[in-house]
């Protein structure tokens, strides 16, 4: 099992941890709900170096994420990030990640964690212009400092003005007496701040000046339990639960991030599905009746009919009642649709619902 520069901080910490995609990762603290709430009011710390990067530099680096990926690539700018997915050849999703453009010959791909090695070889494969291409997964550190307080904490420690980065935006700069880090507004809990990226060597310095900075906002470290219920909350696919190599962009309502205005893997089939809509659809719903959906339940009708099952579930901490992702029939995707979360063998009341479930 690998490590991350961190695992002895967390360790120290008195953190619970487990293997996660390969890496030995705290998946609590102090108690998941504890965790979730000082995410939404105060701001908290997680460690997220697991994640995949690679940089693709040169005169076809663009051409080259064109293609492998659904978004339009044309409509970045310097300074500004996308998200994305890499469809298969088969109508499914490689994985999902972050694009981001540097300048116009070099870009940052962000991939998860248990994808690294599919995805670079699923790049590598369509690469047809000899791209320079780099994997620093290995070398980098990445902390997702999230929360309210989350910019008062880190404008403590940088010159550049986070308040002047928008939502999917990043800067370049010294923070906490380190070049070079990656500042980026691109947060997966819908309770604002920042990414940092950095070189692994500096990864303990940076977790400590942040710690310090933000003690007066009673900062505390934030285990990956408590990342899976805000980024529910928010109604944000998780890879591997809610889409995969089967499920389609449509299908997950990723239309938005598929666009077909460029020719890219498999956009004939995917245009198709658009065009001719799809048998299944990804749904947010909230339990009416009590229990606590959980991944791989099934779904099923008023009669019994299994019409789909649940991807993902939880007890939302904020809105203090159940709520999952699931894929059903499409025509029982629209909201307030009646559906039944099978627990134990039991038909439990649930419906459809708009996603996110947290309002803003």
């Amino acid at each position: 099992m690998k490590s991350t520069a961190l695992t002895n901080k967390h360790i120290a910490l008195g953190a619970k941890m487990v293997p996660f995609a390969g890496y030995n990762m705290p998946v609590s603290y102090t108690g998941l709900n504890e965790e979730h709430q000082i995410v939404r009011t105060g701001v908290g710390v997680f460690d997220v170096s697991h994640m995949g990067e690679f940089i693709l530099k040169g005169p076809h680096a663009f051409d080259l994420i064109q293609k492998v990926t659904s978004n339009d690539v044309a409509v970045l700018t310097d300074g500004k990030a996308q998200y994305s997915c890499l469809p298969n050849a088969d109508g499914g999703i490689v994985d999902d990640l972050l694009v981001y453009r540097i300048d116009a010959q070099s870009y940052l791909l962000v991939v998860n964690a248990s994808n690294i090695e599919k995805d670079w070889n699923w790049i590598k494969k369509h690469d047809t212009w000899n791209v320079d291409m780099k994997n620093i997964s290995e070398d980098t550190s990445l902390l997702a400092v999230q929360g309210p307080k989350a910019i008062n904490t880190l404008q403590k420690l940088t010159d550049v003005k986070l308040a002047d980065i928008p939502y999917y935006s990043f800067a370049k700069g010294k923070f906490a007496g380190v070049d070079n880090v990656v500042l980026s507004n691109t947060g997966y809990t819908g309770a604002g701040g920042f990414e940092l990226y950095f070189d692994n060597k500096h990864a303990e310095a940076i977790w400590d000046a942040v710690f310090k900075a933000g003690e007066e906002f009673n900062i505390k470290p934030i285990g990956l339990g408590a990342r899976d219920t805000l980024r529910l909350e928010m109604g944000f696919c998780l890879y591997g639960n809610d889409i995969d190599d089967t499920t389609s962009p449509i299908e997950a309502g990723l239309g938005w991030i598929t666009k077909f205005n460029k020719d890219f893997t498999n956009k004939a089939n995917i245009e198709q599905q658009k065009l001719q809509g799809v048998a299944k659809k990804l749904v947010g719903f909230e339990m009416i009746d009590r229990g606590i959906p959980r991944h791989d339940y099934p779904i099923a009708d008023a009669s019994g009919a299994i019409i789909g099952k649940v991807t993902s579930g939880t007890q939302s901490p904020t809105l203090n009642k159940a709520i999952g992702l699931g894929y059903v029939k499409t025509e029982f995707s629209k909201p307030d649709s009646e559906i039944f979360i099978v627990i134990r063998d039991k038909p439990i009341k649930a419906k459809v619902c708009k996603i996110p479930f947290l309002k803003k």
